[in-house]
């Protein structure tokens, strides 16, 4: 029992080290990713795909946080909002963090060696820009732009995940993903900077103090306008896509639908106030759940 007792309130670090009780973060990467995964396969992909993706999503995005958290130690304590973590607080140390993360990554690997190598060579470069993403935020203007590639390569790899082929050299990778997942990556990359924009105007004041680079404080006064900017190219650039791909009325509809919650978000950020700005932040993976919905029964409903 003592054993136990010790052991529940590290447990309890770690669950909150990955943002376990915060899912909001692995359904943005999530449902981009099982859009594309649909598409890629006309429909249901069978329950193996599903599964990787989905369990992928979750291990990945936690293994994120880890790294994240590590990298931004010394700037976190100086921001209201992650003062607490725990590898901030020294409740998790250095160590304990990157050995969760490696392990959480060895895991991830795991899932896609059951997949193809055109997925597993697409999943060495998402991890390279994952891990270049907290570093980002010294040296450029806008972070949350390397940030959407990093939420949006699960689209690639959804693609090669369908339509690869057992060839381990990189010459299949073109092959498997061709052009218009590319382009719903970029478009993609839109809906990124907006949501991530919001959550950057959350924290814009300490970010100004200790000299963090957001695109919150690049943008300015602009900040509203561009993160408007930012859902309508995303929606679109997929409302375009999804028609040039044969999707139809009921597609569109889940296009509308995510139109109608970024105009919501206009009223809870034009304020600028934090509240606000977390929440059209947190809620925003109900805006791709339409998009996918929209993916999902287009396709079943042909």
């Amino acid at each position: 029992m003592t054993g136990l007792a010790a052991t529940a309130p590290r447990l309890a670090l770690y669950l909150d080290l990955i943002r376990w009780d915060r899912p909001a973060g692995w359904l943005l990467l999530l449902w981009p990713t099982l859009s594309a995964l649909w598409i890629a396969a006309d429909g249901f992909p069978g329950w193996h795909l599903l599964a990787v993706f989905v369990a992928g999503t979750i291990v990945t995005r936690s293994a994120g946080c880890c790294v994240n958290d590590v990298a931004d130690r010394e700037f976190d304590r100086h921001v209201k909002r992650t003062a607490g973590r725990p590898v901030t607080s020294g409740r998790v140390s250095v160590r304990q963090a990157l050995t969760l993360g490696a392990a959480l990554g060895v895991l991830a690997f795991a899932m896609v060696l059951t997949t193809n190598p055109p997925t597993v060579w697409l999943s060495v470069a998402g991890l390279a820009v994952t891990l270049l993403y907290p570093f980002a935020k010294r040296v450029t203007p806008i972070p949350q732009a390397v940030l959407g590639v990093a939420f949006s390569f699960g689209i690639p790899m959804a693609f090669a995940a369908v339509l690869g082929a057992p060839d381990w050299t990189l010459r299949a990778v073109p092959d498997a993903v061709p052009p218009h997942a590319w382009w719903l990556l970029a478009g993609n990359l839109f809906w990124v900077l907006a949501y991530d924009t919001e959550y950057a105007m959350v924290d814009r004041d300490d970010d100004l103090r200790i000299g963090m680079k957001t695109s919150a404080i690049t943008l300015g006064r602009f900040d509203v306008a561009a993160v408007m900017a930012f859902y309508a190219i995303y929606l679109a650039a997929w409302s375009w896509l999804g028609r040039s791909l044969g999707l139809g009325l009921i597609f569109q509809l889940g296009i509308a639908a995510a139109a109608a919650q970024a105009l919501w978000h206009y009223t809870l950020i034009r304020g600028r106030t934090r509240e606000g700005c977390f929440k059209a932040f947190a809620v925003n993976h109900w805006l791709g759940a339409s998009v996918f919905m929209g993916v999902a029964l287009d396709l079943a409903l042909r």
